[in-house]
């Protein structure tokens, strides 16, 4: 009821829910035959649905090297992320991990649901790294080699200051903007991007995610994990946790927002970096999840529900970015919208609305710069007719029956 609910204050999203869907539908019909890559590919829509769905765009052998790339991550990360580790158990598998990767019989039980299967037949994700070309595998084995070293620093050192906090982000998620851009430019479609901006593009997806993920996180059992970095907390409160207090709730707010001016410092490189791609599938790939990333940041800022429950984009704004964004003037377009809708929150009284603003000011202009804002239909204003209800729900359901007969396993005569 709730996504009903949503298609009737929205009804523009149900178009683009309606090609999501088929396009989720027809990509698990493009798993390959082969037992391993029919495994990384099934595992990969399990843990990342909306990136499965990107991924499918690009060509073979690019889309081979991703997959596995990133399903070598997500299993370094079940590691990193499974706090019922020992330290002394733990540290050791994340600085060999890389070695792991060549070996066809490695695994290690560990993480939960779908990472615990990804984690048991491990075995599969190896074979099929070790057909990607040489040059694939050598810009992950790199990658997955220093990010197991960063992980492994940071199991015994607490996130500190701010420079331990771009440090920290830096070995989880820069060095995947790193990686990726190493594959770029192995697949010979791309030049090879500064360090500085994929590093760039990696931070600001995860500063994004653990601004998000406080409550999932400080809530962690055995053990909470703790990635905000005590420099900005501390200004706030005594204890991280304390956040989620309702008598902190002003504060926890302020120091969220803290947090949000961060993360927009990241912002002029990546939409440098988007501009400077030219494969047409890799701009997409590229460019959606971080246009997710500004919507969830204008979002979350002064949002106290960030203590309290999970805040995230409605399906039907995903469906809309994922079918709208084709060229660097969407992304404009999107980066405009959002930044507008978040400096609309900003109140002047909050201890960062300064430095906030002129942040956001600064993308606003890059945007405007462009030329292109006038190319694109707005993320926030919402045009077009507004129906009927009733007949809102007639459309949805007659598409929804006809997708099912569809979809639906044909019958022998």
């Amino acid at each position: 009821m709730g996504s009903l609910r949503a298609i009737l204050r929205h009804p523009d999203d149900l178009y683009p829910l309606l090609k999501l869907k088929y396009a989720a539908r027809n990509a698990e019909k493009q798993i390959p035959p082969e037992p391993h890559w029919g495994f990384c590919y099934t595992m990969l829509h399990k843990v990342s649905r909306s990136f499965g769905l990107v991924i499918q765009q690009l060509d073979t052998d690019l889309r081979d090297a991703i997959c596995i790339f990133y399903l070598v991550l997500r299993a370094l990360d079940t590691v990193e992320d499974d706090t019922s580790i020992a330290t002394e158990l733990k540290v050791p598998i994340l600085m060999a991990f890389h070695r792991h990767i060549f070996d066809r019989e490695w695994h290690f039980s560990c993480g939960t649901k779908e990472y615990r299967v990804l984690m048991d037949q491990f075995h599969h994700v190896s074979t099929a790294f070790l057909e990607l070309a040489p040059g694939y595998q050598d810009a992950i084995e790199d990658i997955t080699m220093r990010m197991g070293a960063g992980m492994a620093k940071f199991i015994c050192k607490e996130v500190e200051t701010t420079n331990d906090y771009d440090e920290y982000c830096h070995y989880v998620a820069g060095l995947v903007g790193l990686g990726l851009s190493k594959l770029f430019h192995a697949s010979g479609k791309e030049d090879l991007a500064t360090d500085a901006m994929s590093n760039s593009m990696g931070l600001f997806l995860q500063k994004t995610n653990i601004i998000r993920d406080y409550l999932e996180d400080i809530n962690e059992i055995p053990k909470s994990r703790m990635f905000w970095p005590r420099q900005i907390w501390s200004k706030y409160v005594n204890k991280l946790e304390d956040l989620k207090s309702q008598e902190n709730s002003v504060k926890a707010v302020q120091c969220l927002n803290d947090m949000v001016t961060n993360a927009l410092v990241h912002v002029e490189d990546c939409l440098k970096y988007m501009s400077d791609l030219r494969d047409p599938a890799i701009f997409r790939f590229c460019a959606i999840p971080q246009i997710m990333a500004i919507g969830t940041l204008a979002l979350c800022y002064d949002n106290i529900e960030v203590f309290r429950g999970v805040v995230k984009m409605r399906r039907g704004l995903t469906a809309k970015i994922i079918d709208r964004t084709k060229t660097m003037s969407d992304v404009y377009g999107a980066f405009y919208d959002f930044s507008r809708m978040l400096k609309f929150k900003v109140d002047d009284k909050d201890p960062n609305a300064g430095t906030t603003k002129d942040r956001l000011d600064s993308i606003l202009k890059i945007c405007r710069d462009s030329g292109t804002l006038n190319e694109r239909k707005s993320y926030i204003i919402e045009s077009g007719p507004q129906y009927n209800a009733a007949i809102m729900v007639a459309i949805f359901f007659i598409i929804l029956a006809i997708l099912q007969a569809y979809f639906a396993p044909k019958r022998a005569v």
